[in-house]
């Protein structure tokens, strides 16, 4: 792996596929185990965790399903502050076993105004997955039940994380170059 240019930045290698594979293994051995006999509906927030959510969904081996909502707080490497809903959720969650699948727990907002909104449904149990947090620019606290990566306050980009719509499709995770 080598420093990668996206737009106008350049970003070098952080986590390696193998690394973010090993962890994803991890989380679903540790999910099997805690959901063996409940049927858990996973709940994938778009666009990021698009490849996290494949990825675990693959390598859990209990009955469970998916659904996906798009919420966004992002344009550019900045946080707009706006929790955005482009996609509406569908499925309900009464009485049903939640777990939350996120690329990235930053500053927490996104699912701050987001867990509200599901806990309103009154699931049995609501829990969060997430492959990466950064606890540095955490302001909203967010609890992760299964975490695959606590990351520095970093801009990272690859494995569904974009740098203004490019570089989801990278398999690593890259950081940005900075200075």
């Amino acid at each position: 792996m080598s420093i990668i240019r996206v737009h106008d930045k350049d970003f070098e290698p952080y986590l390696s596929a193998g690394e973010i594979e090993a962890k994803i293994q991890g989380i679903a051995r540790q999910v099997d185990k805690d959901y063996a006999d409940k049927k858990p509906l996973f709940v994938a927030i778009l666009n990021g965790s698009f490849m996290f959510a494949s990825d675990l969904f693959k390598a859990i081996t209990i009955e469970s399903e998916i659904c996906f909502i798009k919420l966004a707080s992002y344009k550019g490497t900045k946080s707009t502050g706006q929790v955005i809903t482009a996609i509406g959720l569908d499925t309900d969650m009464h009485g049903r076993h939640v777990i939350i699948l996120e690329d990235i727990v930053d500053t927490g907002k996104t699912l701050s105004e987001f867990l509200p909104q599901l806990e309103h449904q009154q699931p049995a149990s609501l829990k969060i997955a997430a492959l990466l947090h950064k606890p540095e620019a955490t302001v909203y606290p967010i609890s992760v039940d299964y975490l695959g990566f606590s990351v520095p306050n970093k801009f990272l980009l690859g494995y569904g994380l974009d740098y203004d719509g490019l570089g989801r499709n990278i398999p690593s995770i890259y950081k940005l170059v900075e200075g």
